[in-house]
């Protein structure tokens, strides 16, 4: 079977590296989003997708706008048998969607978690479990039929990273086969009533408060490795763990008890064990070390 495949980040990669060693799977296009500059120095850097596409000289196409005529016009004169979407980063327009079944592998349980950071999501609302759906794409946002959904368990400490790990698996190997059992599939239409969204990570979201031990654990869960979290006065939270044997305490931030590798910090509602931290412009640092530099000790703030 022919296929054009779309997507752009290392998620994608790997369903792409899928689709390429199946048997009886030609991938005749990739479409990924334009290089862009990475780093201080700004170089110009091939996504991921784009790179092993090469590996496999398949042809591959980045246009800024996957809506201009002349993309669309392109797109169409290529004969395919379907066209896998993961993680591309553009809206499909209705000409597209019609030349051949698009099906998207989006990592939630539709309809929950549509848009941009489902993973990240999941773990802010201390999901038990997440998964990834197999979805027959149309005009709207994640809003398509459902064709098959896979679901996983959510570690009480995983990160973000670890989870994107583990469902980027799980969707290079879901993606041969549907494409596999696609005719026997019956699209289930989702559940508009029951859907949430989640909005793209900005480097903001990082900041947090000592307001509620859980919510800032969980912020630091979905936000490791980027953005992190850390203070309003830029202090970041390298390493942290749940401190459930301390009580709560009346001031945020305050420090409760030192011990040889970390300072416990209370919160209206829970206690942190905070391991490592780092100052603005400074290395990172273990906890210890930095409230002695500081002057600090047990019933002071930490920030």
């Amino acid at each position: 079977m022919r296929v054009i495949f779309m997507g752009t980040p290392e998620y994608a990669a790997e369903i792409l590296r899928a689709l390429i060693e199946t048997p009886l799977v030609e991938v005749v296009a990739v479409y990924t989003q334009p290089d862009k500059p990475v780093g201080r120095k700004m170089v110009l850097t091939p996504p991921p997708v784009k790179v092993l596409a090469a590996q496999h000289d398949i042809t591959v196409y980045q246009p800024q706008r996957l809506r201009e005529p002349s993309v669309v016009e392109t797109l169409l004169a290529i004969p395919c048998d379907f066209i896998v979407v993961a993680a591309y980063g553009q809206i499909l327009p209705k000409a597209i969607l019609e030349h051949a079944p698009c099906i998207n592998l989006h990592a939630s349980i539709l309809p929950k978690y549509r848009g941009a950071s489902p993973i990240q999501q999941a773990l802010l609302d201390n999901a038990s479990e997440t998964g990834v759906s197999a979805m027959l794409m149309d005009e709207g946002l994640d809003t398509g039929a459902v064709l098959l959904i896979e679901r996983i368990a959510i570690g009480p400490d995983e990160t973000a990273e670890s989870l994107f790990e583990r469902l980027t698996r799980l969707a290079a190997r879901m993606t041969p086969e549907v494409l596999g059992i696609f005719a026997t599939l019956t699209p289930t239409a989702q559940v508009d009533a029951e859907a949430t969204y989640c909005k793209k990570i900005v480097k903001s979201d990082g900041e947090v408060c000592f307001d509620n031990a859980l919510g800032v654990y969980n912020r630091y869960r979905a936000f490791t490795p980027w953005p992190g979290i850390f203070l309003k006065n830029g202090l970041k939270l390298k390493k942290i763990a749940p401190a459930p044997e301390f009580p709560s305490c009346r001031r945020s931030g305050e420090i409760l008890h030192v011990d040889h590798g970390s300072i416990i910090v209370g919160t209206p509602c829970g206690a942190l064990r905070i391991f490592t931290l780092q100052p603005p412009s400074k290395k990172e640092m273990s906890s210890v070390d930095y409230i002695n530099g500081a002057r600090l000790k047990v019933a002071d703030l930490l920030a």
